[in-house]
């Protein structure tokens, strides 16, 4: 088993492979072409993230400044957005569902390293996946570690560091994140305000 077998396979792996350092080399290039383009030059914006993604749906918008380690670990579905200042550490497979709203500043980390200070002095690490389901929305600065799910129907509120499962249909946010309600009937009227 070669090291980009393993890093996918949940083993550790030596992150100094230099097969693995050349794709993500070539994953930083197409990041920083991407950043110092022009925002309204959508078309080539449009044609990196489609070279770099694993995977992407219809109707993306990806603000800058974004990073990711590889680029195809990551998919994404229908109508995603992600607002400026993200970092996807896609060593493992990074999931979306559709309309995913991700806010500014947030991280989505497949990848570790061993508390043993003799093994992570090697440079060696571990990734394990991150999977988002469908209709969740990220708050600004929130966190989410490897080996982490997320169910459909879900708010994590900004700050959170979401490091355990969280369920469907829920509100959660907090550090560590936790669930705080299911959302309810309730909350589709919670912001509108009533015509006069």
């Amino acid at each position: 088993m070669d090291n980009k077998e393993k890093m996918l396979g949940g083993y550790l792996y030596d992150a100094t492979d230099l097969s693995l350092c050349k794709e993500r080399l070539r994953a930083k290039d197409l990041c920083f072409k991407y950043n110092n383009l022009k925002p309204s030059d959508t078309k080539s914006r449009r044609k990196i993230i489609l070279k770099l993604f694993g995977k992407v749906g219809n109707n993306f918008n990806i603000e800058s400044d974004f990073w990711c380690d590889y680029g195809y670990n990551i998919e994404a579905g229908n109508n995603f957005y992600v607002n400026h200042n993200c970092v996807m550490l896609d060593c493992n497979k990074i999931k979306f569902g559709d309309n995913v709203l991700i806010a500014p500043n947030c991280g989505f980390y497949t990848a570790g390293h061993p508390l043993d200070v003799d093994n992570r002095n090697k440079w060696i690490e571990y990734a394990y996946p991150v999977t988002v389901g469908s209709n969740v929305w990220f708050g600004a600065n929130t966190i989410v570690l490897p080996n982490v799910k997320i169910g459909d129907n879900v708010v994590i509120g900004a700050g959170s560091v979401v490091s355990k499962d969280i369920p469907s249909n829920v509100l959660a946010y907090g550090s560590p994140c936790r669930v705080i309600r299911e959302i309810t009937e309730e909350d589709k009227n919670k912001y509108i305000k009533a015509e006069k």
